[in-house]
């Protein structure tokens, strides 16, 4: 009975959050890690302690397989080489860099602990970055910092597994190498199994129920069997995450993704909420075991001061040649790009490539012409993309305040073995970072925001992309039309909405048609999306408010059902 008292008050107090945020103008997750220090610290409150693994293994796969759900997958690829070097060099750095300076400092503390400790602080945490969608900041940059804290975990964990099970004079870069490929192919590859084979099971059931709880078995599915192989859970998740999100609207169909998204929505929700509450709830215990090791609050606050410090130094450091990077990218992408545009599909029919293809049959010679039209065109998009999504001094101004700790730090921090020399200051020092880099660079980051300014969107370039849109989908739907012998030009009826009158045989047959031809020109132009979002022509967003839209359509013909015939 006390447990479910606390969930229904847990969930109280995350509406709560959610409702007061915007009108105090504090993100909802401050607001949680305050309330639950506050209740840690009142008289009389139990002591609170959660079982890390239920964090790791039981929160952490199905927020991440959310977040990665939604993540712009074009967007992503692009800019795959900046969001691993974040998520794998910036982390190693991170991890050495503190793990030395504080085995220095701190007495007792030898290399390994150091290590330790230095991978727990390294990794920013994808719930945390949750602060920065709501701020308006380019997609650009919202995509990038979501792609590093969804992969960051992976090389944190492993060095973390390494540094527990090492001595000072036993941490070896090339075993902690070996390990780190080893935890990230078997992930990946566990992760894409798991989420082309869920689609693929859920593409055949008819009973929505049944979809949603596969659904939700999927982060889990793909999570455990890769800790089972000493692999990375989270990294398996977030495979899986993204490969229901780039395939899920080829394979299901718009009632199924729908209710997806709504599940996933409040999970996210709920989930996200109680991972900040118990970050606040747990201070308490953390105090303890601080003052029974006589460590002193005072001096273990200096050294998670230098281990805040260290880190948002060494990821300004890190960030500063990255934005010069991202600038040699764009100079690139506009020298070639003028050129590239210049070619449409005349020229490309023309291109010396055709010399290759001369001496094999037709139906070959088109095939391989339409694969290098499409890369073709993929390239033109990619160039397309880096002119106009540029990166400057703004947006990694906002990539490294935006880089902040959170659950994910805590609950490492308690995987430390017992035996761990100073375990409850590591522990101590782990969550202040957490706390203060959450509540600090959270509290300021709107702030921040308004301040640097980041460049949003070209309203005339989104609009001149919807028009480009909206003339492929008509082209669509008037394919559709004329193959029915129906003219694209003239008025197509729809079905009635609301009651269905009586018919007669005619007009049933006629609504029966008028039906199965709108579903075509659905499909039809569901399809030049789906091209258009493996190709990477528009933004995500636009592609996913045209699938939207579509989805909609398709959900109301279906929801009416075939017209019943009059008496």
């Amino acid at each position: 009975m006390e447990l479910i008292v606390i969930a229904a008050l847990a969930l109280i107090a995350i509406a709560g959050a959610a409702w007061l945020g915007p009108r105090v103008r504090i993100a909802a997750p401050l607001i949680l890690v305050l309330v639950g220090i506050a209740v840690s610290l009142w008289p009389d409150t139990p002591i609170f302690i959660i079982d890390p693994e239920w964090i790791l293994a039981g929160i952490l796969p199905p927020l991440l397989f959310s977040a990665a759900v939604s993540l712009p997958t074009a967007e992503f690829r692009r800019d795959f080489a900046a969001i691993s070097g974040l998520a794998v060099v910036l982390v190693f750095l991170t991890s050495f860099i503190v793990g030395w300076v504080l085995s220095r400092v701190i007495p007792g503390l030898d290399f390994a602990a150091g290590l330790a400790i230095g991978a727990i602080l390294s990794p920013t945490d994808a719930v945390a970055t949750s602060i920065v969608k709501r701020l308006g900041v380019s997609p650009r940059t919202v995509v990038v910092l979501e792609g590093e804290s969804l992969l960051n975990d992976a090389s944190a964990l492993v060095l973390l597994r390494t540094a527990i099970g090492a001595t000072a004079a036993g941490v070896s870069l090339l075993h902690i190498s070996g390990a780190f490929i080893y935890s990230v192919v078997v992930a990946v590859a566990i992760g894409a199994l798991v989420g082309y084979g869920n689609l693929w099971i859920r593409s055949r059931t008819t009973d929505p129920t049944v979809n949603t709880a596969l659904a939700l078995a999927a982060p889990f599915v793909a999570s455990l069997p890769a800790e089972w192989m000493e692999a990375s859970g989270l990294v398996a998740a977030v495979v899986a995450g993204l490969v229901t999100g780039f395939a899920g609207p080829r394979y299901l169909p718009p009632a199924f993704r729908l209710s997806d998204r709504q599940t996933w929505r409040m999970i996210e929700f709920v989930l996200e909420g109680a991972v900040f509450l118990i970050m606040g709830l747990e201070l308490d215990w953390v105090l303890e075991e601080v003052q029974q090791d006589h460590v002193g609050i005072a001096r273990a606050a200096q050294f998670a001061v230098l281990a805040l410090v260290l880190t948002m130094a060494i990821r300004a450091m890190y960030v500063v040649p990255l934005i010069y990077l991202f600038r040699a990218g764009a100079d690139r992408a506009n020298n070639v790009g003028d050129m590239l545009q210049q070619l449409t599909v005349e020229p490309i029919a023309n291109h010396p490539i055709n010399r290759k293809l001369r001496g094999r049959s037709e139906a070959n010679d088109a095939t391989t012409m339409a694969r290098f039209q499409k890369s073709w065109r993929r390239r033109l998009a990619d160039i397309d993309y880096f002119r106009n999504e540029q990166m400057g001094w703004r947006e990694g101004t906002v990539i490294v305040w935006a880089g902040m700790r959170g659950a994910v730090t805590l609950a490492a921090a308690q995987t430390l073995p017992r035996e761990t020399p100073s375990r409850s200051l590591l522990v101590f020092i782990a969550f202040l970072v957490a706390a203060a880099s959450l509540l600090i660079q959270g509290s300021t980051l709107p702030w921040l925001v308004r301040k640097v300014l980041p460049p949003t969107n070209d309203l005339a370039r989104t609009s001149a992309d919807r028009v480009r849109l909206s003339m492929s989908l008509h082209a669509a739907a008037s394919a559709i039309l004329k193959a029915h012998g129906l003219d694209p030009e003239a008025p197509f009826p729809h079905l009635a909405s609301g009651p269905m009158p009586l018919l007669d045989a005619a007009s049933t047959e006629r609504q029966i048609l008028d039906k199965q031809v709108q579903l075509e020109m659905i499909e039809a132009q569901r399809t030049v999306l789906l091209d258009a979002m493996a190709d990477g022509t528009y933004s995500s967003e636009l592609i996913s408010t045209a699938m939207a839209n579509l989805d909609a359509d398709q959900i109301a013909l279906e929801m009416k059902g075939e017209p019943a015939h009059g008496h």
